[in-house]
């Protein structure tokens, strides 16, 4: 018998934990410091109204229609309408997206580990623009120490991942979410008290149109359904989890509203810090292994707020880590004769070994290059690039054009007049938005 959410509310909690990542605290930040700040901010919010939110509802309702795993929902539902059976092969795609973005993924999320414990012991008191960069690089330079970061991270992914949907998928997300939003919440409050606020305010939401450019708006659109955890299948196995009562488009409207405020809340905070302290808040990715512990060493209290952000940032990579392992996982249990413990073993152990030609690509490694990318910028390149964007296109295109309208609407249960909204967006305008993300991303759009 297949495994359910308790409640309507657990679904949310485990989604919007999928959805909230580092993409939200990590990501968000600095492609808003260079984009523009509020010009970014303001295409985000939109995009993420227009074409986010439909594509969330699209992917739990055809996870909940099939109540399979990825693959198998899709044949299931094209066996249903008549259609091609190489429709399944959107599944494999998002299971291996999946995998490959954690392979790299739970790099980044040791890093997060190792900077946690640095904050703890004080390490950034007093730290200077020098001393940070030459940090990172020696961290950075030495396999062993990411290896023991890269292996505790997959060993907690799957310590919750082979308890099961109750027990372990719920239980960690209905205690980790919650101490996510208070953790930040904390830190906002430190960010009121010694930050710049009113600066970092203005920079997020006082638009400066002149600043919104072809490649900002493409960046926001892509951004706004990668932060989403959509298009790997993902929401779609959380999807086949939820009852058959529960509203798809509440759930959907509450998990967009959670993941969109969070991020929103932690660009606040983390630039009234930065500007508080004279910093650049278009730093890119260094924002937060290099930047930010410049600014947590010279502020009161650093130390402590430091070690808090830190435990925010893993609380926010565990729960996606969970649901990018999850289809896999799902996919063994429902085609082999393994149990979850050992499909869950196998899986991570997969990504665990994938995981060490990522960090090698840092130091030992360094010279392996690919169509001159070295093997973490080929796997964040050709997930976040290609199959991402390629996944949310295909799943979007069949439930409008192959799967059975009268089917989506039982499982959606809108109104006439919201049916059409959703229907005409995820028809058109979604797919027409994902093609320009997608040839921008590639590098196929004049936009810089």
């Amino acid at each position: 018998m297949r495994s359910h959410w308790s409640s309507r509310w657990a679904f949310i909690l485990a989604t919007a934990g999928s959805a909230v990542g580092l993409g939200n605290i990590w990501k968000f930040p600095y492609m808003t410091g260079t984009n523009g700040g509020s010009a970014f901010v303001l295409v985000y919010l939109l995009c993420v109204a227009l074409i986010g939110l439909p594509l969330m509802m699209t992917e739990i309702m055809l996870g909940r229609r099939a109540q399979r795993n990825p693959v198998d929902a899709m044949a299931h539902l094209s066996r249903e309408a008549g259609g091609s059976q190489w429709w399944k092969g959107v599944g494999y795609m998002g299971i291996a997206a999946g995998i490959l973005i954690l392979a790299f993924y739970s790099v980044v999320a040791g890093w997060v580990l190792d900077y946690g414990l640095r904050a703890a012991s004080g390490g950034f008191t007093g730290m200077t623009a020098e001393q940070a960069t030459a940090a990172f690089s020696a961290f950075l330079a030495s396999p062993y120490e990411l290896l023991f970061w890269h292996s505790l991270f997959m060993f907690l992914t799957m310590f919750v991942v082979a308890r099961g949907v109750t027990s372990g998928l719920e239980r960690a997300t209905t205690i980790m979410m919650p101490g996510l939003v208070m953790i930040l919440l904390i830190l906002l409050g430190y960010s009121l008290a010694v930050g710049d606020m009113d600066r970092s305010l203005e920079f997020m939401f006082r638009p400066d149109f002149s600043s919104i450019t072809p490649a900002a708006v493409l960046s926001a659109m892509g951004h706004s359904f990668f932060t989403l955890s959509l298009g790997m299948g993902a929401v779609m196995v959380y999807g086949s989890y939820l009852q058959r009562h529960a509203s798809i488009a509440r759930s959907a409207f509450h998990i967009v509203l959670m993941d969109t405020a969070i991020a929103l809340v932690a660009g606040i905070a983390i630039f009234a810090i930065v500007f508080a302290n004279g910093l650049e808040p278009a730093a890119g990715p260094g924002l937060i292994f290099q930047t930010l512990p410049i600014a947590f060493g010279q502020m009161p209290g650093g130390t402590l707020f430091a070690t808090l952000f830190f435990v925010l940032l893993a609380f926010a990579a565990w729960t996606s880590s969970i649901s990018l392992v999850e289809p896999a996982v799902s996919w063994l249990i429902e085609n082999t004769q393994l149990g979850r413990t050992r499909a869950a073993l196998l899986v991570g152990g997969l990504i665990w070994l994938l995981g060490i030609a990522v960090l090698l690509s840092f130091n030992a490694w360094s010279e392996i290059k690919l169509l001159g990318l070295g093997i973490f910028d080929v796997l964040d390149k050709l997930t976040t690039n290609i199959l991402l964007p390629l996944g949310g296109l295909l799943m979007a295109l069949f439930a409008v054009w192959v799967m059975h309208a009268a089917h989506a609407q039982e499982e959606l249960a809108l109104s006439d007049r919201h049916y059409r909204r959703w229907l005409f967006v995820t028809r058109y305008v979604a797919p027409a938005a994902i093609v320009l993300v997608f040839l921008n991303l590639v590098g196929w759009l004049p936009f810089t």
